[in-house]
């Protein structure tokens, strides 16, 4: 049988990327809430751009001290703010007072031996290097990383106020020091800020909003997603809970079975505390998930959800 060569390619963006400064902004309110009333049911979305941030969204919560003017000046500077926040729909409530999840939806986790942090090479591979780049240049940011075979073979990097021939030598720096970056150097392709040099970057030249880095918040593109975001919901939502409890499956699947990649699927009915699906993909081989208590109380009970290390999360990926 002939080799097929596999190309992969997944991205990173640094946490002053506009994207992610609403995502952060969105899991800091949520912080905020949970340190107050652990029981807080908050979702909340931010747009941001160009001086303006809005807020919006639905929060049940006894909290008397968030401060989301405060919340945004530290992440996002001065801007102008624009808040409408309601209660969580009673509709809505009447489902999650008995237990059961706060909406419909897919969830999927996915573990892989591959990596230490058993994650998909290329989306680790660009993570590093973009964390390994904001030490040096902590401004609005990517990176991205293509591999053959497991090698790296192009890495594309654009940084705020990085010129151009320091960002290429810190990619050759970083390749050189990093264990997981297979390759010869010479044959590396690497495209420094490709669209040239800039200084503009974060709200000052896009906007951004919670939610829209999925890729990044899970496992690249290689993985399929779910489709709910995390940030600014607490953990009654199970397009947060669902997702982190699926990773948590996936991991423990592959290591008490020995296997070399892992896949998880829920999927749950609004209002219904059971998911509707709960299977398990260990090497190709479907079963279903057992062992786990996949109600969304359960879930909250055994990841501690209720305490308040949201906006980290929300920095680099979730898992």
């Amino acid at each position: 049988m002939s080799h097929v060569t596999i190309f992969r390619t997944a991205e990173s963006v640094s946490p002053k990327h506009p994207d992610k400064l609403c995502d952060q902004i969105s899991d800091a309110i949520l912080d905020a809430h949970l340190r107050e009333d652990p029981f807080a049911r908050v979702a909340v979305d931010v747009a941001g751009g160009h001086g303006t941030i809005f807020v919006t969204g639905e929060v049940s919560s006894n909290a008397t001290r968030v401060d989301i003017a405060a919340i945004v000046k530290r992440l996002a500077g001065d801007v102008e703010l624009v808040e409408r926040i309601s209660a969580q729909s009673p509709e809505i409530a009447q489902g999650v007072d008995t237990g059961g999840a706060g909406d419909q939806g897919i969830m999927v986790g996915y573990a892989t031996n591959e990596t230490p942090e058993l994650l998909p090479l290329e989306y680790v591979l660009a993570r590093k290097l973009n964390q390994f780049l904001y030490k040096k240049w902590p401004f609005d940011g990517k990176t991205q990383v293509t591999t053959i075979d497991g090698e790296v073979s192009v890495i594309v990097a654009s940084f705020q106020h990085a010129p151009h021939d320091e960002l290429k030598d810190a990619v050759i720096s970083w390749v050189a020091q990093e264990p997981l970056a297979v390759a010869t150097a010479e044959a590396i392709t690497i495209h420094a800020n490709p669209a040239g040099d800039w200084n503009i970057g974060g709200f000052d030249a896009d906007a951004g909003l919670t939610g829209r880095k999925l890729a990044v918040d899970n496992y690249g593109p290689r993985v399929p997603l779910g489709g709910g975001a995390f940030s600014g919901k607490d953990a009654s939502k199970v397009d947060r809970s669902g997702a982190y409890i699926a990773r948590k499956i996936a991991v423990d699947y592959l290591k008490e079975r020995n296997a070399k990649e892992v896949y998880v699927y829920l999927a749950y009915a609004i209002g219904y505390p059971e998911p509707v699906e709960a299977t398990v993909i260990i090497d190709s081989a479907q079963e279903r998930v057992v062992g786990y208590d996949l109600t969304p109380n359960g879930i909250i009970d055994t990841l501690n959800l209720r305490q308040p290390n949201f906006e980290v999360r929300a920095q680099y990926g979730h898992y």
